[in-house]
């Protein structure tokens, strides 16, 4: 599939993407994180696309995800308010000051502290620290 932005084409296997979004899905509801660490990935990797359309992509794909799962978890008793109010305002200024400075700096600066960030959770998910 051809998907075109800004005056671009973009050559998208779709079955790929689909399969890959839907496996994400189901491991981030699993786990109680929004997809975004493999999203990105799947995206940039898999899909052959450039950074700039695979981040705001991959926010409203996690959107969705994201808050269907909060709303199974909290109908399960696996939500905490307090947590969530806390982190809420955060994540909004987070998605706020993050594009300005990503604007700013290379994106192969913007892919290392990707990748490190990756690290550092795929470390913290596999209780090395």
């Amino acid at each position: 599939m051809k998907v075109e932005f800004w005056g671009q084409e973009f050559q998208v296997n779709m079955v790929v993407g689909c399969i890959g979004g839907f496996l994400i899905a189901i491991v981030s509801s699993m786990f109680g994180f929004g997809g975004g660490p493999f999203m990105v990935p799947l995206m940039t990797v898999a899909l052959r696309l450039p950074m700039y359309l695979v981040v705001g992509s991959s926010l409203l794909a996690i959107f969705f995800n994201t808050t269907v799962s909060t709303m199974r978890h909290y109908q399960f008793g696996n939500f905490d308010l307090i947590f969530f109010l806390a982190m809420f305002p955060a994540a909004l200024l987070g998605g706020y000051i993050a594009p300005q400075i990503a604007k700013r700096v290379s994106p192969l600066v913007v892919k290392r502290v990707a990748c490190v960030g990756l690290t550092l959770l795929a470390g913290n998910l596999l209780g090395l620290y």
